[in-house]
């Protein structure tokens, strides 16, 4: 680790110290609202978001498992959860044997229209009252930054 890498200044450790607490508290009142509203997870909105952003509404698991950037077997354990409520169904993926394919059903296409309809309206409410339209600007062009670093590969 470098010099750079460790020195950060106490105010930068107040701010992360703010920013865990806010991701905290907004994941879980995300979380609260999607499943009393929607009857969902945060993760059945992210599968279901993923599949509803793709032109047939179906992807091959390793694409929808990349995308996600989960496990595995993160990924199995969800969609057996989401195919038993009939959320999504899985099937043989003819161009590789070795994968399958997950697809929306009409109930999980409607189940991810409320879904985002709850985020949107649960975002709006703490994110866009709290912050102005430059605020909000600022924090997607920080967040960007942040997620750059993030894709560089670690080097000791």
């Amino acid at each position: 680790m470098t010099a750079q890498e460790t020195a950060i200044p106490a105010s930068g450790m107040t701010a992360w110290a703010s920013y865990r607490r806010m991701q905290v508290r907004l994941t879980e009142r995300l979380n609260r609202e999607l499943s009393e509203v929607a009857g969902l997870s945060q993760a059945d909105l992210e599968v279901l978001t993923v599949l509803s952003e793709n032109p047939d509404d179906s992807v091959r698991d390793i694409s929808l498992r990349c995308g996600l950037e989960w496990e595995k077997s993160r990924l199995s354990h969800q969609l057996r959860r989401m195919e038993a409520r009939g959320l999504v169904a899985r099937g043989a993926c003819f161009e590789d044997n070795r994968s399958s394919t997950v697809a929306l059903t009409d109930v999980g296409r409607e189940a991810a229209a409320r879904g985002r309809e709850v985020e949107a309206t649960v975002i709006a409410r703490h994110l866009g009252t709290a912050l102005s339209a430059e605020q909000l600007d600022r924090l997607g062009t920080m967040a960007e930054a942040v997620l750059a670093t993030l894709e560089t590969p670690h080097r000791p």
